[in-house]
């Protein structure tokens, strides 16, 4: 079975050498302005949503309401969270196309 396989293994080319371009398709700079929108309306959101969900835990602390200090403090790490993951994103798929190169 090995034997079978190694002249379709030999005829695939070793270095293909495809990379990504801002030529090949029309609007691609546009794309970019859109994407670049979207990641400052979400930064934005989660500044909001971090301070929305921190006066919700200082009104549950000083009102002694554990569960609306609670869901405060839940909703502060998810803001924190989103803000990090949308900040992050960027980054973490160039480290992926990367990695994926040198495989």
């Amino acid at each position: 079975m090995p034997d079978l396989l190694l002249p379709i293994l030999l005829a695939v080319p070793a270095d293909i050498g495809v990379t990504p371009n801002d030529s090949g398709l029309p609007g691609i700079a546009q794309l970019r302005t859109i994407v670049g929108a979207v990641m400052t309306i979400g930064l934005v959101l989660s500044v909001l949503a971090l301070i929305c969900a921190a006066i919700v835990w200082g009104l549950g602390s000083f009102s002694s309401n554990p569960h609306l200090a609670s869901r405060g403090k839940t909703g502060v790490l998810v803001a924190c969270i989103a803000a990090l993951v949308t900040g992050a994103s960027v980054t973490f798929v160039t480290f992926a196309w990367n990695v994926g190169q040198a495989i």
